[in-house]
């Protein structure tokens, strides 16, 4: 593995969901479930909505059950802390906690918390194939584009287990499972792929893997120089990125920005102020990683790349782009070299961008990002996720748009980008 700071890596599944995030607290919003569950409005009758960034919550046996015997004491398993809060753990190690499920197994949502303290009082759709479909059904979302739940398969974490063949073996549990999830839901869930990144040739040959394995993108930290690994500028990543363009297979930046947005909190805030400013930093962070990417050379070098911008809303992205059509003039003179073409048409080569509590970007800004570079999602059952009301808020930011924009944004861009068979 890279030579990483592993003191530091192995505490990041730890805080991928802060622990204040348990405590007894929140408010429970009640939801009149029966007009919350009607399936598709009318007005959008002949679209089959994709949601593109939802979580899939990993069941407790994910590991245990498909680990061949000489894995089955060293994978990832769940135990329940003396707090009464349920981990991951490898071995003795706390891995975090299994992520955000906000939504009660009754239908009530719980506002100013992360999650629940157990599973079993998460809405069973974070992780039962059956009642996640049923959730779409009333929602009225055909197909979702899922990612993970909690830290247990985060690089950085992996790679401080010190175990390079129990690290690459998690990926691959994860990535089998992945597949199996597309097969059980009728070719309706899209898990995205994770990848050993650590090592070039283990990176290379999992990412073909999860290819052949009709798997539809990766999921991939910006800067991948934080755990070791080198950054994308480095020729390392070079035939990875050759794979993911020849295929057509694309890269996701799920508020792995390029930025830490703890950091930038006061001190002395509460929990709940402290998330409102975080989570709303790190959706405005992936405008580092539009940056990143747009200045570095490398979608000259590979001009079929996409990249999804995901769980970070739209209506920054007119700022950053123009900002960077000013930094273009200013600052990048010299490498009119490499930069064959201007951060608006970088964009709407390669880039797609998402939506989901927002009013004024899709009301306001459709047209000057792209109708087809926008898609829609609701970050299912996340804290912030757009639940209740998903029919109600789509008609309402979208319903001065014709038919066929509708359909773009809620279903084409997202079928396009990920290759998805229907």
């Amino acid at each position: 593995m890279a030579n990483a700071d592993t003191q530091d890596i192995a505490q990041s599944a730890r805080k991928y969901w802060s622990a204040e995030g348990y405590t007894p607290g929140g408010v429970i919003r009640e939801v009149d479930y029966a007009t919350q569950s009607g399936g598709l409005d009318p007005s959008l009758a002949g679209i089959k909505i994709v949601d593109t960034d939802t979580h899939i919550t990993e069941a407790p046996d994910l590991f245990t059950s498909r680990a061949p015997a000489k894995y089955k004491d060293k994978v990832p398993y769940v135990k329940c802390d003396p707090d009464g809060v349920e981990r991951w753990y490898v071995g003795d190690r706390n891995f975090g906690s299994m992520g955000g499920n906000v939504i009660r197994a009754d239908n009530n949502k719980l506002l100013g918390r992360l999650a629940f303290p157990k599973l079993e009082q998460a809405h069973p759709g974070g992780h039962i194939m059956s009642e996640r479909l049923k959730a779409m059904d009333d929602m009225g979302v055909h197909a979702q584009i899922c990612y993970q739940n909690s830290g247990v398969t985060q690089a950085g974490s992996l790679m401080s287990l010190g175990d390079h063949d129990l690290a690459l073996k998690i990926v691959e549990i994860y990535n089998d499972a992945s597949m199996e999830y597309q097969q059980q839901s009728g070719q309706r869930i899209f898990n995205m792929a994770h990848l050993p990144f650590w090592d070039q040739g283990a990176l290379e040959k999992e990412a073909r893997r999860c290819i052949d394995g009709g798997l539809r993108g990766f999921v991939l930290p910006d800067t991948p120089e934080r755990v070791g690994v080198p950054s994308f500028l480095s020729d390392y990543w070079t035939p990875f990125l050759e794979m993911c363009e020849a295929t057509q297979t694309p890269l996701n930046f799920h508020l792995n920005a390029a930025i830490d947005p703890n950091t930038l909190t006061w001190d002395g805030f509460g929990f709940e102020q402290q998330l409102s400013v975080v989570a709303t930093m790190f959706s405005i962070g992936n405008a580092a990683t539009l940056g990143n990417w747009m200045v570095s050379g490398r979608l000259d070098r590979h001009p079929g790349l996409k990249i999804g911008l995901i769980e970070s809303g739209m209506g920054w992205v007119p700022f950053a782009v123009e900002a960077l059509e000013h930094q273009f003039d200013e600052m990048l003179p010299s490498k009119t070299g490499i930069l064959k073409k201007r951060p608006w048409q970088y964009f709407r080569d390669h880039f797609f961008c998402t939506f989901w509590f927002e009013k004024v970007g899709p009301k306001l800004l459709l047209e000057t990002i792209g109708v087809d570079n926008v898609m829609f999602e609701t970050d299912f059952p996340h804290p912030t996720s757009l639940y209740p009301g998903v029919q109600a808020h789509l008609v309402d930011v979208l319903g001065g748009y014709d038919f066929a924009t509708k359909k773009k944004v809620l279903q084409d861009n997202a079928v396009r980008l990920y290759r998805l068979p229907f």
